[in-house]
């Protein structure tokens, strides 16, 4: 390790447990512990707010209440449900061939690894490392918008840096593995109330002396 890598990885483990401080590490998305019913509500998610995702949740779980009713489900009929969520059509046809795979093809299980959940349709990496960190518990960089930003703020990554996969890789390199779901999930509300895309309000952030936006 480089004194720059050790360096990063030094204050990875600051950022660390300065968010744990300020913000719980629950999942935004209201899943009810169900693994197959986070795999639905992280495709809906895609370009839509996780508080749109946790309204359309309740008359979708309630009209199909297991992973059996949603695999049989109408597709029209799933499209009026989740249509507040956006690009709709794409959302129900995948959300009905992924639940259909995990009956056919795993039991009924969501896998734990990224090789499969990669094959179920709708699932990129970063649903798949939601699932993994959030249901397995395995070490998953989720490296949505809010985290891409930040990383190249702080400086673990360039800011111009936009590619999920090389923050996912780079984050992974300098946040503890034990830490790093809980990270990605605080880091979110660090991004929405301090940190924000238009506005951050580096005077009153309690990152700003490990920042290299605030710095520079």
């Amino acid at each position: 390790m480089t004194s720059k890598e050790k360096a990063l990885s030094e204050k990875a483990v600051l950022i660390t447990d300065r968010l744990k401080e300020r913000y719980s590490s629950e999942c935004a998305l209201e899943y009810q512990g169900e693994p197959w019913k986070l795999l639905v509500l992280a495709r809906l998610s895609a370009q839509c707010t996780d508080k749109r995702v946790n309204i359309v949740a309740v008359p979708l779980f309630e009209r199909y209440p297991t992973l059996e009713s949603m695999a049989e489900c109408d597709i029209q009929e799933l499209e009026n449900i989740i249509k507040p969520c956006g690009l709709y059509r794409m959302k129900a046809k995948d959300i009905k061939e992924s639940c259909r795979t995990l009956i056919e093809k795993y039991n009924g299980v969501v896998p734990d690894n990224m090789d499969d959940l990669l094959t179920l349709s709708g699932v990129g990496r970063k649903i798949a490392n939601l699932l993994l960190g959030d249901i397995y518990g395995l070490p998953a960089i989720v490296a949505d918008t809010h985290c891409i930003r930040i990383s190249g703020r702080l400086g673990f990554t360039s800011e111009k840096e936009k590619n999920p996969l090389k923050v996912e890789k780079a984050l992974k390199k300098y946040v503890p593995e034990e830490e790093q779901s809980d990270f990605c999930h605080r880091i979110v509300q660090f991004g929405r109330e301090v940190c924000s895309a238009r506005s951050p309000m580096c005077e009153n952030c309690f990152l700003s002396d490990l920042c290299e936006y605030n710095k520079n």
